[in-house]
């Protein structure tokens, strides 16, 4: 089945959250904080590749969304970084964002 055009819904993962900590020691009488980062969400890549002939591929899946990061965690430990998603298309394919494109 070939298909010429389709509408896609696309979302970036969202950051994770970062860690509320303080640090308690027996001979530091103050602490501090010692919350980590949390890591970044995935973007959405989109990249044309020369094997892709069709956009059949992308038809049965309105909505695509990358993964979320890691929420940090006590002791400065950071978030893990999520991977990016891509979607591959044919050369020559046109993308636009509809919320902009005015007519």
């Amino acid at each position: 089945m070939f298909v010429d055009s389709i509408t896609i819904e696309v979302e970036a993962g969202k950051g994770g959250d970062g860690c509320v900590s303080f640090r308690r020691e027996k001979y530091i009488p103050r602490g501090g904080p010692d919350g980590g980062d949390g890591g970044d969400g995935g973007s959405v890549i989109v990249v044309a590749e020369p094997g892709v002939d069709s956009l059949s591929a992308l038809v049965h899946r309105k909505h695509w969304r990358a993964k979320p990061g890691v929420p940090g965690g006590s002791k400065k430990c950071h978030g893990a970084s999520s991977d990016d998603l891509v979607i591959l298309v044919p050369p020559g394919t046109m993308v636009f964002d509809t919320s902009t494109v005015c007519c």
